[in-house]
């Protein structure tokens, strides 16, 4: 399967008509589709369905599509970080988070890195712990922003000093909205509307002293404005973190959980990372606004070693 053949069966994915792909791609239509017919023979695989008008990709189709797209995109990268000149520190540096206020920290060092090195771009991809994690596994990121409980086999981290606090989202009208605070049996019998990433979060489910199979749960969600809705609708009680909310002149509220529940926060990356030169700059320009608290850094023949902010501090003033 080569890069190119990929390339062209995304431009159809994307414009869902042959001709307009090829016209894009500066090709002739027999010679796309005749590519097009070649991929499918090679994968034993029915990719799309060839309407008069408009191309619909298949139940493969749509998985190649997923998959091409990232591969795509790991060669794009790959590409970028290995052409950049040694005398000048330059990139892009990827970063997945969730919503959290946390992200000022990730955006502290990020301008700090910034100022003294132009060439170094940033982007931050947002998404629960679910995409963040399978983005880091794919190497798509170079670093995640993870909530609570990691996987500290898989991962090498970082805490970060700040925490969130979960607490309960609902409606104005509601009986628990008279309360300061909710208690675990206040939820034992509500309809509750869970973060996705909940499934890795047992710290709830241990707040609340309950198995997931006893609880009453009516729907997931991986974005709040979503949940808000739900719960605005009278769908249930919505789990979230207290810096994620604004209810102000909203029919919802805000309360938090008694006995409060915090979750740590984390900068996590890949075991068997390789940093660009931007990437291992960010990470001792973080290390450094942290503490002295060691780091794990990627030698040059991939292997992890720890480096004190000391050490990290001198390397950035010579420029490394």
């Amino acid at each position: 399967m080569e890069l190119r053949v990929l390339q062209y069966f995304l431009a159809v994915a994307r414009e869902q008509n042959i001709s307009a792909a090829a016209q894009s791609l500066h090709l002739t239509q027999p010679t796309l589709s005749r590519q097009l017919k070649e991929l499918e023979e090679e994968l034993g695989k029915q990719l799309m369905i060839r309407g008069n008008r408009k191309v619909t990709l298949t139940q493969d189709g749509m998985l190649l599509r997923k998959r091409a797209e990232e591969i795509l995109e790991l060669v794009d990268r790959t590409e970028k970080e290995v052409m950049c000149s040694e005398e000048t520190v330059s990139g892009d540096v990827y970063i997945g988070t969730g919503e959290t206020d946390g992200v000022r920290q990730i955006a502290r060092s990020a301008n700090q890195i910034q100022a003294r090195y132009p060439g170094v771009h940033f982007h931050i991809v947002s998404g629960d712990a679910v995409d963040v994690c399978e983005r880091l596994d794919k190497g798509l990121l170079d670093f995640g922003v993870l909530l609570g409980d990691i996987d500290k086999i898989k991962y090498h981290y970082m805490e970060l000093p700040m925490k969130d606090t979960w607490g309960v989202l609902m409606r104005r009208d509601s009986l628990l909205a008279q309360m300061d605070a909710v208690l675990p049996r206040d939820l034992w019998d509500k309809p509750l509307i869970l973060s996705r990433q909940v499934d890795n979060k047992s710290g709830l489910y241990r707040w609340l002293g309950k198995e997931p199979s006893e609880l009453h749960t009516v729907a997931t969600y991986n974005l709040i404005y979503n949940a808000s809705l739900m719960v605005d609708e009278g769908m249930g009680y919505a789990f979230t973190l207290d810096k994620l909310v604004n209810t102000t002149g909203s029919n919802l509220c805000f309360r938090p959980l008694k006995p409060a529940l915090e979750l740590g926060m984390y900068l996590v990356w890949k075991k068997s990372q390789i940093f660009s030169k931007a990437a291992q700059l960010f990470l001792e320009q973080l290390q450094r606004q942290l503490g002295p608290s060691p780091l794990h850094r990627v030698r040059d023949s991939g292997e992890t070693e720890l480096v004190s902010c000391e050490a990290a501090e001198e390397e950035m003033d010579r420029g490394h």
